[in-house]
Order: structure tokens, then C-alpha cells, then sequence
């Protein structure tokens, strides 16, 4: 009896028994009790490499990978610029922003920057920023407390990915989304520097047509980043049609166009406006 066990036992260790790669699969835990939206995002961050690269860069969130595509393209950001981030909660934006303005100081031959971060939720502490947690930058005393911050040449840069939270009703979210555009273009009007810049994201939408194409004296400096697809940070897969645009004030007025179409109108919208 021992004999024919060991033998079947040496015969099974011959054979290339493997299990399913999709029963090796791992998957997220506790997605019952959840909605079917709550379920398709927590699978698509359980599956989406940035979420996976950001964990390994020690970035906050996925977002960083846009701002750090968006810079080295265009060179925003430089050692020893101002930065303001509106809506900066968790604090991608402000890592990245940190880290190439040099305001940690982590580079002791380049100039030191500084930079501000405003959201209305809390923002876990970063060396190098200066937050303001749970603060509306809509609110004009908020705007005050900012503008008593910053030096007196003003900003050169703003950032903002700011966003109403979803609704469910999209043209309602799209009109939140279009009010917080406006309010703090107002606002970065008032503090950018001359040849400063604004970077903002935006929901692809018909008032978002409107908005551009009532502003003057803008010029498109971006248009498509890319084709739309997963494997682009500054893309994000999804219903919500974004699209992106890079637009610069000239004489102190806007004036945007829209430029390139997008490619299945996914892309994050990325406005850039050029204050000169």
C-alpha cells in the first residue's frame, strides 16, 4: 500500500497541476453591503496601475501622476516658485508640487518655494506646505487669510482639482463644477503675477463651452494629451467626458478656445491660462 501511494504521489509531482490564474487573482475585501457604482470603483482602483504606482512613489493618490505629466511637459513648476492648490485634499498635487518648486528645501543649491493648500476637507500635514484644512476658498474670508499668506509679488502658479461632489444628476453637477471654475479664476486673477499660470480641471460639458467661449484674449496651448486610454495618467477612464484645454490671458482678458476634439471624450479637461 505504501509503495503504490508513493508512486502515485511521485506521478502527481510529474504533472503540471496549476490553479486558474483568475482563482490566483487577487481581489478586494468587503465589497458586500455596497452599491454597484461603490463596487465598480473600488475594482477599478483595485486594478488600476497608477493606484498601484502611487503606493509605491508614496503619493497620496493617483491624481499626482496627472500634475507630474501636465509639469514635464510644460515646466510649470521650478525651484523656488509660489504655488497655490485649491482643493488639494489628500495632497498629491501639493507632494508633487512640493518636490519641484523645492519648498522643503530639500535641495540646499536651489531656490526655495512656497506653497499654500486650501480644500474644504482635511489635508494630513506635508513638510514644505502650508495647509488650510477644512476651508472654502469660495468664501471671501478664506480668500482674505490666503492673500495675508502669500508674498507680496503674489502667486505664480495656481493648481486646482477642484470638484463638487457627485450628485448622481450630471448637468447639476456640471453647473456646481462651472461655479467653482469661475470662482477661483476670479480669485487667481487677483493674485497671480504677471507671466504666472492657472491649472484647473473641469467636467467636458455644453456650459463648459459657454465658459470658454466667453472669455477673450486666450490662446490654446494644449490640446489632447494623449488618446484617451487607461494606461495615461492624465486620462481617466470614464462616463463623465472630460476634456482637456490649455488657454493663456493676454491684455487682462480671457479668451479660451477649445482646441483638438477629444478621442471618446475621456480625458481630463487640463486648462492652462497664461497671465502676461
Amino acid at each position: 500500500m505504501f509503495s503504490v501511494k508513493t508512486t502515485c504521489f511521485s506521478a502527481l509531482q510529474k504533472l503540471r497541476l496549476h490553479t486558474s490564474a483568475r482563482t490566483l487573482k487577487q481581489k478586494p475585501q468587503k465589497l458586500r453591503g455596497k452599491s454597484a457604482s461603490e463596487q465598480q470603483w473600488i475594482l477599478r482602483q483595485f486594478s488600476d496601475p497608477f493606484v498601484k504606482a502611487a503606493h509605491t512613489h508614496n503619493y497620496r493618490c493617483r491624481s499626482a501622476f496627472k500634475l507630474l505629466e501636465i509639469d514635464d511637459r510644460y515646466g510649470l513648476l521650478r525651484p523656488g516658485l509660489t504655488v497655490l492648490d485649491c482643493g488639494a485634499a489628500p495632497g498629491a498635487w501639493s507632494q508633487v508640487a512640493v518636490q519641484r518648486i523645492n519648498s522643503a528645501g530639500m535641495d540646499p543649491d536651489s531656490p526655495i518655494g512656497f506653497l499654500i493648500g486650501v480644500d474644504l476637507l482635511h489635508i494630513p500635514p506635508l513638510d514644505g506646505a502650508h495647509f488650510l484644512s477644512n476651508s472654502d476658498l469660495t468664501d471671501p474670508a478664506t480668500q482674505t487669510h490666503v492673500r495675508a499668506l502669500l508674498p507680496a509679488a503674489g502667486v505664480d502658479v495656481v493648481l486646482s482639482d477642484m470638484a463638487p461632489n457627485a450628485s448622481g444628476f450630471r448637468e447639476l453637477d456640471h453647473e456646481r463644477g462651472i461655479l467653482i471654475c469661475l470662482s477661483m479664476v476670479d480669485f487667481a486673477e487677483k493674485i497671480l503675477r504677471p507671466g504666472g499660470s492657472l491649472v484647473w480641471a473641469w467636467w467636458r460639458s455644453r456650459l463648459g463651452q459657454v465658459l470658454l467661449s466667453g472669455w477673450s484674449g486666450v490662446r490654446v496651448l494644449l490640446g489632447v494629451p494623449c488618446d484617451g486610454l487607461a494606461s495615461c495618467p492624465v486620462c481617466v477612464p470614464s462616463p463623465s467626458s472630460l476634456v482637456p484645454c490649455v488657454a493663456g490671458l493676454d491684455s487682462g482678458s480671457l479668451q479660451p478656445r477649445l482646441g483638438q476634439a477629444v478621442s471618446g471624450s475621456v480625458c481630463v479637461c487640463v486648462c492652462m491660462l497664461l497671465f502676461y
